[in-house]
Parts: C-alpha cells; sequence; structure tokens
C-alpha cells in the first residue's frame, strides 16, 4: 500500500492538510498516514480525520521511504531537506517558497497547469495569494488575454502563522481592556490597524511577498513578460485573504459574460449581488474550500479592456493545503 507522510503536521497548514484529505476521500488506510513535527512537538498524541495519531520527529532516513511526502515547513528547513527526500523514488509536493523559481521545478495549481507536472519527483506549490488570485483570473486570460493586472491583497493574521494570529488575539484584548499594546510578529501592532507591508522590502521598492505573485503568476501562466503589480496589506483578521484585481484585456470585455463564465469554472463561486450586500468577504470565504469572486464591473479607465473585481479565499485551505491535496490526488492516480 502506498504511504503518506506530512512533515510539519503541528503548524496551521500541516492541520489544514489532514482536513483537505478527509474533505476529498482521499484513498489512504489510516495506518499508512503518518505525522511529522519538529522533535518539540514529538509524541503528542492528537484527534485527525484518520483517528488518533501521534507525532513523530522528523528523521530524514524514515520520512524519505514514504511514497508520498507534503512538505508544509519553512523554506530553510527544505532548502537542507527538500530534494534529499526524493532520492529514494518519493513525490514531494512543497509548500514553501525554497524552489519555486527554478526552471525544472513545476510550480502547479492543478486546475490550471497540472500538465506541467510531467515525471517530476518534485513539485512547487504557489504563495497563497497567487493561488487565490489564479484561480479566477485564468479563465479570463483563456478567453479574453491579459495586458496588465494590478492587484492589492487584504492578508489575514494567519498568514504568518499561529503565534501570529495569538499576537492578534492577545493585543486586541489588551487594546480594549486600556493595557499597552505590543507588537511582536509584526512590524508595528496589529489590532486596529493594517499594515501595507508584508515580508522583506526589495530594490525595486516591492516587497518580497508583492514580488511572489509576479513571479508565481507569469510562471503559472506561462507568460514570463506579463505586467502585473501588487500591493501586500496586513490586516486585523485570522483567516481567508481578500484581493482587489483589475486587469486590462486584449479583447473587449462583456461583464455579463464573465460572470457566467466565473459561475461555470470549477472552485469559483461567485457571490455579486450588490443589492442584496452579497459580495465576497473573510467571514464567508474562511473554512471554505472554493474562491469567492465579485464586485464583477467595467473599469472605467481601461473602458470595453478593463476589469474590476473582489476575491476571497481561505489562504489555509485554498491557498496552500487543499491546492497540494488536489495536486496529490492526480498524482495519486497516475503513478
Amino acid at each position: 500500500m502506498k504511504t503518506i507522510a506530512i512533515v510539519g503536521a503541528s503548524g496551521v497548514v500541516g492541520k489544514e492538510l489532514l482536513r483537505s484529505l478527509d474533505y476529498v476521500n482521499f484513498r489512504i488506510e489510516p495506518e499508512n498516514l503518518v505525522l511529522f513535527t519538529s522533535p518539540r512537538s514529538a509524541g503528542k498524541e492528537v484527534d485527525t480525520p484518520y483517528g488518533k495519531k501521534v507525532f513523530q520527529a522528523f528523521d530524514l532516513e524514515i520520512v524519505r521511504g514514504f511514497d508520498l511526502i507534503f512538505l508544509s515547513v519553512s523554506g530553510s528547513f527544505t532548502e537542507e531537506y527538500g530534494t534529499a527526500l526524493t532520492e529514494e523514488g518519493a513525490i514531494v509536493i512543497d509548500k514553501s517558497s525554497a524552489f519555486r523559481y527554478k526552471e525544472d521545478v513545476p510550480l502547479v495549481i492543478p486546475e490550471i497547469n497540472f500538465e506541467h507536472v510531467k515525471d517530476s519527483k518534485y513539485i512547487a506549490t504557489p504563495n497563497c495569494t497567487t493561488s487565490i488570485l489564479a484561480m479566477p483570473l485564468y479563465p479570463i486570460y483563456k478567453k479574453y488575454g491579459l495586458k496588465k493586472v494590478i492587484v492589492s491583497t487584504y492578508q489575514a493574521t494567519s498568514g504568518g502563522g499561529q503565534a501570529a494570529m495569538e499576537e492578534l488575539e492577545s493585543e486586541t484584548r489588551n487594546y480594549l481592556s486600556g493595557d499597552k499594546v505590543l507588537n511582536n510578529k509584526f512590524a508595528h501592532p496589529i489590532p486596529f490597524n493594517l499594515i501595507p507591508a508584508i515580508d522583506s522590502f526589495q530594490d525595486n521598492g516591492y516587497t518580497k511577498e508583492e514580488m511572489k505573485m509576479v513571479w508565481e503568476t507569469r510562471k503559472i501562466f506561462g507568460i514570463p513578460d506579463l505586467a502585473i503589480s501588487c500591493t501586500s496589506v496586513r490586516i486585523p483578521t485570522f483567516r481567508s485573504h481578500a484581493e482587489s484585481v483589475t486587469v486590462e484585456t486584449e479583447h473587449p470585455v462583456d461583464v455579463d459574460e464573465v460572470r457566467e463564465l466565473l459561475e461555470s469554472t470549477p472552485e469559483v463561486k461567485v457571490v455579486d449581488d450588490p443589492d442584496m450586500q452579497h459580495y465576497p468577504m473573510p467571514l464567508t470565504a474562511s473554512e471554505a474550500f472554493d474562491v469567492e469572486v465579485g464586485r464583477i464591473r467595467k473599469n472605467d479607465v481601461f473602458g470595453d479592456f478593463g476589469l474590476d473585481f473582489f476575491v476571497c479565499g481561505d489562504q489555509l485551505l485554498r491557498g496552500a493545503a487543499y491546492n497540494a491535496v488536489r495536486i496529490a490526488e492526480r498524482v495519486w492516480d497516475e503513478r
């Protein structure tokens, strides 16, 4: 029987990998699924959709004997161990950014470019904001072409991990109690604030988080010169990233046609009824596997060749864990 290892199983995305495997009824016997963590968490027993499991400390020699390995760990960990895990034939699906931009490593959203996997043993998955954007943007690109894409992202604290979510909660309590508000995970206090900078600034004035969307969208879509600009903002919500998107297309756009196109796109949910105040929000997108899209309208700057829309998706699920599991489903069936 085939075996699966999740490395980084105790983290927020590791937990969502388990949830996503269960959601798709992944064909795996419970005893053939093993959870690996840092030595700090090893030995802890947890309830999972596959019964009680005990976290095991990561051991390279043990883990690379598995058939399929999910990596939900830091880029530095992946750089040290990632490719070594494939040496005995394992397929590795990596959530980190360590190898996303290497030419010989496919960067995959299965609904868009699964054919890029080919016979690769190592498969990278995109940043969560890229995954959420790409789901509605790709069908628009295929039908109308793209000249320019301008995006502003509004990213939940869970993008910074469990400690970032805990900081939002604890410091919000301090704020409401009149106590001093501190910051550790963020450059500034996050309660009732927003921070228009995520990750380190690059020489071009963009942050690395913003450039990830540029680099990754170009690679996934196969458009190396796509004009795309992004501004990333951290906001005081727990989960689900939102994005405001403006595109200039190569061919004239019909808004009603776009709405019908997106309604027929798998894994995309159109939430677009202004009269009823229905539009994508973290409140409704959280815990959901689909990407919500709404506020679909003609862009007055680009006229017939322009479109505005708003998307929201649970970055821990659609943006991260669920995307990796959907890749695994197809690889599992084909090999």
